[in-house]
């Protein structure tokens, strides 16, 4: 019988199926962006910004989504021919990214999770209708993303700031953004295809190509190990942060972290455990959500290094970092080495768990870039004093990874050691001789 049977409806049969895909990814890429507007939303009112003039908190939520989703926000302001301005911005707002990332990887392999092999053709197809989808929606939010606001003059008894405050008043200068729409479409067209790539590497049970099947056992284990990996630290910082914001008070600032940067910090963790270091500084009235110890290292200097040492100095016990970054990753290495197969050999364990966790630190070392910058001048006279500010942490990503495959190697090789004694997929158990196995 012909597999293009009409419907009921008429329709050819294989219709249903491409209608089908479609609503899964409509599925994924409308849950993503709600989810991710949900956590912003929620980030954004513990951090304060519910009391924005003008009705900008709508468009601020909107920006938020559009960076979580790797776009980009221009600053610009209009302060007419006496004053001007300068403003510029670059973060990802972490726990809206992973929020998702995850939520939108889940439902792009749910549909696939009853599938033993899929083919290339069918899974591209499945990428090319979520990244359509995903870059529709991306350009709908970055619609919204855009607002001005009035710049109040700085108060104060200094006669030059209240010169500078008398024409600002004269000028009306404003501050605002707008998305950048094509690095925002190039950026969010890399940041989907990348969350779909983790999703189909990361998965045990999602099918692949019959091609690529040869790959599974080399790959999976080690890519699901570091994505547990990251994925605890993450969950260890939202425990340190619930615990102090229920003891030590500041729980909205606590929350704005929590919701908006917790990632960013709990990452920031994981790469000073390792030895790894931030150039940052921070400066003037503004600043980013960042737990306190971190404001302390960085503000009112010039660009300093952070580092676990530079932690310390603040908070001894910031040198917990390092054992607690050697345990993770070796139970990382131990339950990379249980779900790989029988065969795999120890220095194997070894340089797969060096190179994920270097290609790790590669991926997740850059989304913790941050760099933030507001001036404000009148008659081009430098910036006006206590209204400029700037935060910078920038990681140095190449040694970073150097050091996350020294820790790699290290991790994996043990791992591989004490998973010896743990049965693991492929292995076939040996015959005891006092009871031999049943025949039929």
């Amino acid at each position: 019988m012909s597999s293009q049977l009409p419907t009921a409806r008429g329709a050819p049969a294989g219709t249903g199926h491409h209608v089908r895909g479609w609503l899964d990814a409509l599925l994924a890429v409308l849950a993503g962006f709600l989810a991710m507007a949900v956590v912003a939303t929620l980030g954004l009112w513990a951090a304060g910004a519910g009391d924005l003039p003008d009705g900008g908190f709508p468009s601020v939520a909107a920006a938020v989504v559009v960076m979580a989703a790797g776009g980009r926000i221009d600053l610009s302001g209009q302060a007419g021919a006496l004053a001007g301005t300068n403003a510029e911005l670059t973060a990802m707002p972490l726990s809206v990214t992973l929020v998702g990332a995850l939520v939108t990887g889940f439902l792009f392999l749910r549909p696939l999770r009853h599938h033993a092999v899929a083919g290339g053709g069918e899974l591209l197809a499945r990428v090319a209708r979520t990244t359509v989808l995903w870059l529709a929606a991306l350009a709908v939010v970055s619609a919204f993303a855009r607002h001005d606001f009035p710049i109040q003059a700085p108060a104060g008894e200094d006669p030059v700031t209240e010169i500078f405050g008398e024409l600002l008043e004269a000028t009306n200068p404003t501050v605002g953004f707008r998305t950048e729409y094509g690095p925002t479409l190039g950026y969010g067209l890399l940041w989907i295809l990348g969350v779909l790539l983790v999703a189909l590497l990361v998965a045990r049970s999602a099918p692949l190509p019959a091609r690529a099947v040869r790959y599974h056992a080399a790959v999976r284990p080690a890519a699901s190990a570091m994505l547990l990996l990251v994925l605890a630290y993450v969950v260890i910082g939202l425990v340190a942060g619930l615990v102090v914001a229920a003891t030590r008070g500041h729980a909205a600032e606590t929350f704005a972290v929590i919701l908006l940067g917790l990632p960013n910090v709990s990452w920031l963790a994981l790469g000073t455990g390792i030895g790894g270091a931030w150039d940052g500084k921070v400066e003037g009235p503004f600043g980013l959500p960042m737990p306190q110890v971190l404001d302390e290292v960085l503000r009112g200097r010039q660009t300093t290094t952070l580092d676990v040492s530079a932690l310390a100095a603040q908070d001894s016990r910031a040198w917990w970092l390092i054992p607690i970054a050697a345990v993770l990753l070796l139970g990382a290495a131990f339950l990379m080495a249980t779900r790989s197969p029988a065969g795999i050999r120890l220095w194997q364990h070894a340089l797969h768990c060096g190179l994920a966790f270097a290609l790790t630190m590669l991926a997740v070392a850059p989304l913790t870039h941050v760099f933030a910058r507001f001036g404000l001048s009148v008659l081009g006279i430098g910036d006006i004093e206590g209204f400029g500010g700037e935060v910078v942490l920038d990681p140095h990503v190449w040694a970073m990874a150097g050091l996350a495959l020294g820790w790699g190697l290290i991790a994996g090789f043990l791992g591989g050691l004490l998973a010896l004694r743990v049965k693991r997929h492929g292995e076939v158990p040996q015959e005891s001789p006092e009871h031999p196995p049943t025949r039929p």
